[in-house]
């Protein structure tokens, strides 16, 4: 399969299927809130004036209205005393809307939209690039590797896209610069994803069994806003969720983490500030198995001032939660704020250093124009790239995708690009 029917089939899905789904979505829809004539036209006595009309943002299915319209057919009916109305046992009866489940063309649209200004300072530079240089060149590819490195993708990273360019054009004899981007969103995501650590999906554990993720991170990335919204993701999974509040040292920590818990619904295992972290950590463990939870996520401290503390720290808390549950946590994931760029980097070093971080979770990637940084942490620190915060939604935090990664970068030329290698 070429790169660009494997890119069109990533983002945009399956067209055919989506539509069906669409279509029955809207069928079902129209079923609950149109009864059909026949239901209605049973008790004849009713007129549409003797309808009670729900008042303003009160829900009404068709269930109600026929309950409705049978109480008022027989007036003479009793109900016992103590027993809710009709109105009330319609919506303790009705079951929740399930959630969605967001389309490939919708998520694509979500790493658009989040890596906007990026796209807007790199592309537009790219762009110029483009108009400037008519054939490629070596003064061509020097000025592309500026605009790289000024992207934050990394020195090594565009050291070795450099490389694979220049021996794909070669190899295609490529004389203009029409399609470049394309060439480079290919050699690109080839750089992403190479390597067998790219293991983008959660270590979950078998059902029954619980999935301890720990999250490390320094003050002020937005770790504790992204465990809130981690837990909301695994929720509208069907997933069971407790949440730890390992962060017992810095000042509102706790109360920020119980007000994420209280809106997504998770319980939160606490103990009072200055607390212990590992204590919390063995209560969480007991409660969350008692209430056989799938998931226990956990926040941890971020304000250790060196490598040292860090480490011990967190030694201390692997200590407890694998004594409690062998081979957890299941998943160490390390988040980093995009807009600092290189500093991220160094912060990932660390925290590799200290512990086994499987995974990074990029925050804030739509408030910087460096995102190249994602690239560099893949291919300086080898740790794949797990979330990324597109926005300030709770269905914001979506998992990384080389593909959508890579053409919310060229949006604008890969979508003309596509059009012309229709297959």
């Amino acid at each position: 399969m070429s790169f660009f029917k494997r890119l069109k089939d990533k983002l945009m899905g399956n067209p055919e299927e989506e539509e069906k789904l669409d279509t029955a979505d809207k069928e079902q829809e129209s079923d609950q809130s149109e009864p059909e004539l026949e239901e209605l036209s049973e008790p004849a006595a009713i007129e549409p004036a003797d309808l009670k009309v729900p008042e303003q943002g009160e829900e009404a299915s068709a269930m109600t209205i026929v309950k409705e319209i049978e109480v008022q057919a027989d007036p003479s009916a009793e109900i016992e005393e103590g027993q809710p109305d009709v109105q009330e046992l319609a919506v303790v009866e009705a079951e929740p809307l399930e959630e969605k489940k967001p389309s490939a063309w919708s998520i694509t649209q979500k790493f658009k939209a989040g890596l906007e200004k990026t796209r807007n300072s790199f592309t537009s530079k790219v762009n110029d690039l483009v108009a400037r240089y008519r054939k490629v060149d070596e003064d061509f590819f020097e000025e592309l590797e500026d605009l790289l490195l000024q992207a934050d993708v990394g020195f090594e990273t565009v050291m070795e896209l450099m490389d694979k360019l220049r021996y794909e054009v070669q190899r295609k004899n490529i004389k203009d610069t029409n399609g470049i981007q394309a060439v480079i969103s290919e050699k690109l995501v080839e750089i992403y994803e190479q390597g067998e650590e790219d293991l983008i999906e959660l270590n979950m554990q078998p059902d029954g069994e619980l999935t301890v993720i720990l999250f490390v991170g320094v003050n002020g990335v937005g770790k504790t806003t992204t465990i809130g919204k981690l837990a909301h993701r695994l929720k509208s999974q069907g997933k069971s969720v407790v949440l730890a509040a390992g962060d017992t040292f810095r000042a509102g920590a706790i109360d920020q983490l119980q007000v994420w818990g209280d809106r997504v619904g998770c319980e939160v295992i606490k103990q009072s500030e200055g607390s212990d972290p590992a204590a919390v950590m063995y209560d969480a463990i007991r409660a969350a198995k008692n209430r056989k939870a799938d998931v226990l996520i956990c926040d941890t401290a971020g304000r250790l001032q060196n490598k040292v503390n860090l480490m011990n720290e967190l030694e201390k808390v692997h200590r407890v939660i694998s004594r409690e549950i062998p081979n957890a946590p299941h998943e160490v994931l390390l988040a980093l704020d995009a807009t600092t760029g290189q500093n991220a980097l160094v912060q990932a070093q660390t925290f590799k250093e200290a512990t086994n971080v499987t995974g990074i979770v990029l925050t804030k990637l739509d408030g910087t124009a460096k995102g190249g940084i994602v690239l560099a942490i893949r291919n300086k620190l080898h740790i794949p790239v797990k979330f990324v915060g597109l926005g300030e939604k709770m269905d914001d935090l979506q998992p990384f995708d080389a593909e959508r990664y890579v053409y919310g970068l060229f949006a604008d030329g890969l979508d003309k690009e596509l059009e012309n290698n229709e297959e």
